[in-house]
Parts: structure tokens; C-alpha cells; sequence
């Protein structure tokens, strides 16, 4: 058994820094189109205030707990918090560097983002009158020295913290008060576009159109002085979930979502110029002293509204269009379920379409030799073609059973509406097993000659799939397809014992197996036959596959991943990690596929499904990895995995360190950019479709 010391394993959530840090290196890219730069500043900041309303709520948890009870997990706990808050502190300066920097070429661009003190007349009187057309009762002051508490008012918007004066000292109303001020930025958006200045488009953040419009705000109050700096609070956003046998799972996440308005704050960040005097009230006014993620930040927070920074025009500052496109099987009047019985078929999102599903689910939703559908829902689009289509063939007469996950994390709410609205339409709706969040993606058609299914990577979700790259196998086999039913029994009764033959399925085999086939590798290298593990992966911070992973690449076996977010493995360690090689690839699309591939001697397989190697995944929740059989779309998969591993354009090199640097080209070889060669590639496949005549 091979030794591993702790300094040979990186903590879950400081890789989880590093990766966003990667993300905050693409704002600086100089061959990114700025606009996407901007964006990935959005991206960045989103993912940092999840990430604190979640897994710091976590640790901070635990920090606080019995001491007695668990010295050596509040050790790690306070240990992580301490280096996630100096890794946070050292990229925030970075962040505010990359926004100036960016800030001055949008100014070159044409594209000035001004401030209060920076507005012309003509731009001053626009605001006045947005002020009085959208402005006025939506944003509301409230005194600081009222009897709420700011814990009260939701969490992760931002506020203004403005000190009021009035001079003479006869006047009725006190020389000084404070009030905050929330920014109605979901009702009117972040950034207002004003008229342009000497040829140049002009934004301005709604944070200083309100403190132009503080005057007006106050009315009638004889204030004649203003201050207002902005400020921001982040949740604890666990959801305290009761154990109450007398209460259904849907009422406790119901009770969950609510008690989640009133968690702890966990994180402040404001402006570093705000008075003594009005930090004061604010931070009493959130029940705080003193909090060790309270950060003296710029002028302006809450930067994921970069996420839809307005392009003003400029088309040739973002990334240019790539079309997906819909393979020839899926656009012909012949039926699909007579096509997926005769062969295996798999689409790849957002190079081929999404619909592409969709016609496959409005077939079976209408078709008279289909009587039931069954299928798992994880995350919804706002206007569901899925639910919709599952609705109409409730309509039809079909059996449809949805097991919908009520504990998707900040979609408990949208998932509460949604399950309603089936149940409203006559659909069996099951809310899953409680203690295990169903990840899996998987949908069972039964017909009148047989039965298919389709076994994904990501969430049957048509906004994530125009962002995220998953994979969606459509398959008649019988053993996979029998499996997935079989899932869904599982499901249904958690602890009657049940056998997959072909399917990985957590908590049931999965782990397990996974730690077999990368000792089959070690054995077959031991054996002198071919031995390699290459795969598509989100995160892979599992102790135990870590453990398995390290000691075949001991033994010799090339180890290659392609990875999204967390990685606890630090590569190039002598004798030990010297054969793993991990790409990081960040680009326009989220890397979310999950795909498998284990040399087997030379008789490769090939797996996808929704399971990252976690312990989340591989434990605590149902998930499912399918094999493929198909040699054609082997060969699809190992494309895919290759391109991925020969990234030299947007894979940086993950190494457990924090200087991510982009993998080099090999000597010999032009840059490959993987998810440029992949559109190429399926463009190509379509285009030769059309020529051949061939499905």
C-alpha cells in the first residue's frame, strides 16, 4: 500500500480557489474578445458568492460547533476558512486590478462607463427621468435607526448605506441620519445605458444613477448633504432541514426555503471609503462585531452582474457566433423510436441541438404505441418544453412518473412550483429519496414493442444547453435498458435490494466499481498489456479514488483527466503522481460532460453519465453511468477525450499549485483550441450527412 502524505493531497475547497482563480485568469487574457472578458469577471463573482453561501456557510458550521464533539473537524474547518480567506483576499485585489484594467479598454473601445460626478447635463436629466419612470416606489430608504434588522432583507443584492446632513441646527429633523437603500437591479438591471457623449456609448452602474437621485429619494425631508456607499451580505444558504416523520418531504423544503431568509450573514464586503460612523450602524444593524470574511472592498459589489454587461452595439467584442446543429437522425419525418431500436443514437449539447431530445419526448408524448414515460428532472428551464411536453402526454393517456430532486440547490423554490403544476396535470410526481439528492439523468420509455432510454450528463435543461457541453445517450439496448427501470424501482423503494447488470449506479455499485476498473488497469500493466485512464470529469477530490488513482500511476498507468472545477491530486510528485496529467479547460462553453474511458488491455470502455468522483457523488447521492457499446459513437467519445487532453489553447496545466499555465504545444503541432475543433467537427459530420444522404 503506497504511503500518501498530507501535503500530497489539496483541500476540496482551496482547489476549489484555485479553479475560479483560473476563471479570473481568463478575464485577463489579451486573445479573449473583451466583452467575454467582462463576463468571465460575472462568472467569476457568481461562482464566489455561491461558493461562500455554501460551502463556507459549511465550515463555518462546523467551525462553531461543540468543541468537545469535534476538535479534530473544527480544526480543519477554521484551518480551510483561514486559507480560503487569504486566497480571497489576495484575488480580490487582483479582481479590482482586472476591472480597471478592463474598465480603461471599454474606454478605448468607445464604450465609457461613467459615474455621478462624471455625467453631463443632458445625461443628469435622463436620469431624473428614470428616476421618475421606473425608480420612484421601487427603491425605498429605510432608517438604520428603525427597529428591523438587516438580516431581515434578502441576502446577496446590494445595498447603499447613505449618511443624511442638514445644516442648521432649528431644523426639525436631526443633523445626522443613516438609511440603506436597496438597488432594484432584478426589476431594472445593473448597468443603465445613457445618451452618448462625443460619439461614445455611455453606461452607468444603477448604483450611481440612485446617488444622483438621493434628492429626489428624500423628498420633503430638508436634507441637503448626502454620502452613500455601497455594501453587500452573503447567507448561510444550508437549508436546516427537519427530522419530523409526521411532515412530508415537499412541506420541510418548503420550511427549508424560508428558514434560509433568515440564515446568519457569513460574509460583508463594502466600501472601503464608507465613514466609521455608518459602518457602525450597518454592521449592528446585522447583529455583527466583528466577522473574519468582512472585506473593505471598491466602490462597487456584486460584479456577477458583468454576466449581462450590455454589449452596446459591439458584436465584434464578443465571441463569434457557433450555431448548433441538429444531426440528420433527428430532423426527418421517420420515427426516432424506430431509429433508437435499431441502433444507439447520442447527441452532444451545444454543438447539436437540444431539441434533438425534445423531438424524441414530443414523439413519445403522441405517439399511440407509447404507454409510459418515465424520466428524472434535476434543474428546469423558466418555460420548460420538457414539462410541457411530460404535460401533454399526461393529456394523451400516458403513465408519466417524474422523479423531480426538491433540493436542487437554489432551485428548491422553482422545483416546488414545478411539481405542482405536474401533479395539477394528472403526472405521478415523486420527490425521491430523502438523504439522497437524485443527480441522475436518465429518462425510460416503455412502447408497445419494447422498451429505450436515455442516460445523460447534464440536466434536461434547454437554457444549460445552449452553455454547458454534456452528452445524452439514446440507447434500446435491453440489459441498459431494464437497468434504468430498475433505477427508478430503486428509487421508489430505496431499501429493497436490487442487482444493475450493466449500469454504474451510486449509492448502489459505482464507487465500487469505479475502483475496480482502475485496478483492472493496474493489473494489466502489471501484465504488460495495455493500461491507461483518460477522462472528462467536473471535480475529482474522492480520498479513496484519489488513493487508487495515485497508486496506478505508480505502477506506471498513464492517468489523463480533463477537468472543469475541484482536483485534490498535486501531479509530478517522484515515484508517485509522475505519469497524471490533468487539463483545466475553461472557455465559452462550461465544460459539464462526464466520460470514462479505461484502456481494458486494448479493449477500451467507454462510460457517461452524471457522477463527478466525489464523495457527494459516489455516496450520497443516485447517480448513473451507462457503458457504450456502439463502436461509432466509441469513437465519438474518444474524439471528444482527445481533444480535451490536447488542449493548448484553453487548458491550463493542474498541478496543485496556484500558477496555472496553459499547457505547451508539443513540438511539431499547431495550438489546438478543443471546443473550436469540436464545433468544426460536428458541423463537418452534418454537412457530410447532407452529402451522403446517410442518417
Amino acid at each position: 500500500m503506497i504511503k500518501i502524505e498530507k501535503n500530497q493531497i489539496i483541500a476540496r475547497d482551496v482547489s476549489w480557489m484555485y479553479f475560479n482563480h483560473r476563471i479570473l485568469r481568463e478575464a485577463q487574457r489579451p486573445d479573449v474578445p473583451l466583452l467575454e472578458r467582462i463576463s468571465f469577471l460575472g462568472i467569476y463573482s457568481n461562482n464566489l458568492d455561491e461558493f461562500f453561501r455554501v460551502r463556507v456557510a459549511s465550515l463555518s458550521r462546523i467551525a462553531q460547533a461543540d468543541q468537545q464533539q469535534l476538535s479534530p473537524a473544527i480544526r480543519e474547518a477554521k484551518k480551510a476558512i483561514k486559507q480560503i480567506n487569504t486566497l480571497n483576499a489576495e484575488y480580490s485585489r487582483e479582481f479590482e486590478q482586472t476591472t480597471q484594467m478592463l474598465t480603461q479598454q471599454l474606454r478605448e473601445q468607445g464604450i465609457w462607463l461613467i459615474d455621478d460626478a462624471q455625467a453631463s447635463p443632458e445625461q443628469r436629466e435622463y436620469i431624473r427621468r428614470f428616476f421618475r419612470d421606473k425608480l420612484n416606489g421601487t427603491t425605498q430608504p429605510v432608517w438604520l435607526n428603525g427597529p428591523g434588522q438587516l438580516t431581515d432583507e434578502d441576502d446577496d443584492v446590494i445595498f447603499l448605506a447613505v449618511k443624511l446632513k442638514y445644516a442648521p441646527s432649528s431644523s426639525r429633523y436631526p443633523q445626522k441620519n443613516f438609511a440603506i437603500v436597496k438597488l432594484p437591479v432584478k426589476k431594472v438591471g445593473r448597468f443603465l445605458r445613457l445618451p452618448d457623449h462625443d460619439g461614445h456609448a455611455c453606461l452607468m452602474y444603477l448604483d450611481d444613477a440612485v446617488r444622483l437621485c438621493l434628492p429626489w429619494l428624500f423628498a420633503g425631508l430638508s436634507y441637503n448633504y448626502f454620502e452613500a456607499y455601497a455594501f453587500k451580505f452573503t447567507k448561510d444558504a444550508e437549508m436546516d432541514i427537519e427530522n419530523d416523520l409526521d411532515v412530508s418531504l415537499l412541506q420541510k423544503v418548503q420550511r427549508g426555503v424560508r428558514s434560509r431568509k433568515r440564515g446568519e450573514p457569513l460574509r460583508v464586503i463594502y466600501d472601503a471609503a464608507m465613514p466609521r460612523d455608518l459602518l457602525k450602524k450597518v454592521m449592528g444593524k446585522l447583529r455583527l462585531d466583528r466577522l473574519d470574511t468582512t472585506v473593505a472592498g471598491g466602490r462597487y459589489h456584486n460584479h456577477k452582474d458583468f454576466m449581462q454587461f450590455p454589449d452596446c452595439g459591439r458584436t465584434d467584442l464578443k465571441f463569434p457566433r457557433w450555431e448548433s446543429v441538429l444531426p440528420a437522425a433527428f430532423e426527418s419525418q421517420d420515427s426516432l423510436i424506430d431509429k433508437i431500436m435499431k441502433r444507439d443514437l447520442m447527441i452532444h449539447v451545444p454543438y447539436q441541438s437540444f431539441d434533438a431530445y425534445l423531438r424524441l419526448l414530443r414523439e413519445a408524448a403522441i405517439s399511440p404505441r407509447v404507454e409510459s414515460i418515465k424520466t428524472t428532472l434535476y434543474r428546469l428551464a423558466k418555460d420548460s418544453k420538457v414539462v410541457e411536453t411530460l404535460v401533454t402526454a399526461a393529456k394523451n393517456g400516458k403513465k408519466v412518473t417524474v422523479v423531480i430532486e426538491l433540493l436542487a440547490r437554489f432551485d428548491e423554490a422553482s422545483n416546488i412550483s414545478w411539481s405542482k403544476k405536474m401533479r395539477e396535470a394528472g403526472i405521478n410526481v415523486v420527490f425521491g429519496v430523502e438523504g439522497l439528492k437524485v443527480h441522475s439523468k436518465i429518462t425510460w420509455i416503455k412502447t408497445t414493442e419494447g422498451n429505450l432510454a436515455c442516460i445523460g450528463t447534464g440536466n434536461f435543461h434547454e437554457g444549460n444547453a445552449r452553455v454547458y457541453t454534456d452528452c445524452l445517450l439514446m440507447t434500446a439496448h435491453k440489459k441498459i435498458v431494464d437497468d434504468v427501470n430498475r433505477v427508478f424501482d430503486f428509487i421508489h423503494s430505496p431499501f429493497r435490494p436490487v442487482r444493475f447488470k450493466e449500469l454504474l449506479v451510486s449509492p448502489n455499485n459505482m464507487k465500487r466499481q469505479i475502483l475496480q476498473l482502475i485496478d483492472e488497469e493496474i493489473k494489466n500493466k502489471r501484465a504488460g498489456k495495455e493500461a491507461y485512464i483518460h477522462v472528462k470529469i467536473n471535480h475529482i477530490t474522492d480520498p479513496d479514488v484519489v488513493r487508487h488513482l495515485y497508486k496506478a500511476s505508480a505502477e506506471g498507468v498513464e492517468v489523463g483527466a480533463v477537468l472543469r472545477g475541484n482536483c485534490s491530486m498535486v501531479t509530478g510528485i517522484p515515484g508517485l503522481t509522475e505519469n497524471i496529467h490533468l487539463h483545466g479547460i475553461i472557455d465559452r462553453y462550461l465544460e459539464h460532460a462526464r466520460i470514462l474511458i479505461f484502456a481494458h488491455g486494448g479493449k477500451e470502455k467507454f462510460y457517461i453519465g452524471s457522477a463527478d468522483w466525489m464523495p457527494r457523488n459516489l455516496v450520497n447521492r443516485v447517480e448513473v453511468m451507462t457503458p457504450v457499446y456502439d463502436p461509432r459513437l466509441q469513437q465519438e467519445l474518444r474524439f471528444i477525450v482527445d481533444c480535451g487532453l490536447n488542449d493548448t489553447v484553453q487548458a491550463r496545466v493542474v498541478d496543485g499549485t496556484d500558477n496555472p499555465q496553459i499547457w505547451p504545444v508539443k513540438p511539431g503541432r499547431e495550438p489546438l483550441r478543443s471546443q473550436e475543433v469540436l464545433h468544426n467537427y460536428y458541423r463537418q459530420m452534418r454537412e457530410e450527412e447532407n452529402e451522403s444522404g446517410n442518417e
